[in-house]
C-alpha cells in the first residue's frame, strides 16, 4: 500500500529547503513532472518493478491507489509530503488544480514492458 511521508524540511529566514533522500529503493533513474493536466486522469497502471515517489511541488492533485487488497485516495497539496508507490500499487492521478506541478521520481528507466494497465478487481473507489 502507498505510504505518505513527510520529507525533511529545513526552514530559515532564507526560505525552506526540503530534502529527498533514502525514500525509494535503489538509485533515482528517471524524473518527470506533470503540469497543465487540469481534470485529465493520468496513470492508470502499476509496475512489475518500478517504485515511484510523487511530490506535488505546486498546487494540488488527488491520487487513487489500489494494491489488490486495499484502495485509498491521497490528496497531495504540500511540497514537503511525498507519496511512495510500490510496483504493486495501481494508481490514477486526477483533480489537478490549474497551477499544479506533480514531480515523479522513479528508480527505473522508462520501459513499456514494466507497465501493467489492467486494474485489480477491487475497485470500489476508482474515479470515473
Amino acid at each position: 500500500m502507498p505510504q505518505l511521508v513527510e520529507l525533511n524540511t529545513f526552514t530559515s529566514g532564507a526560505g525552506n529547503l526540503t530534502v529527498f533522500e533514502k525514500i525509494i529503493p535503489g538509485t533515482i533513474k528517471r524524473v518527470f513532472y506533470i503540469y497543465g493536466a487540469s481534470e485529465i486522469k493520468r496513470g492508470g497502471h502499476r509496475h512489475h518493478k518500478t517504485w515511484n515517489a510523487l511530490v506535488c511541488l505546486h498546487g494540488s492533485c488527488r491520487v487513487y491507489s489500489n494494491d489488490g487488497e486495499n484502495e485509498e485516495y491521497f490528496f497531495l497539496d504540500n511540497p514537503a509530503s511525498c507519496l511512495i508507490l510500490e510496483p504493486k500499487d495501481w494508481h490514477i492521478m486526477d483533480s489537478f488544480s490549474e497551477d499544479s506541478i506533480l514531480l515523479v521520481l522513479s528508480n527505473e528507466y522508462y520501459d513499456q514492458s514494466d507497465y501493467i494497465d489492467q486494474p485489480y478487481m477491487l475497485n470500489q473507489l476508482i474515479p470515473q
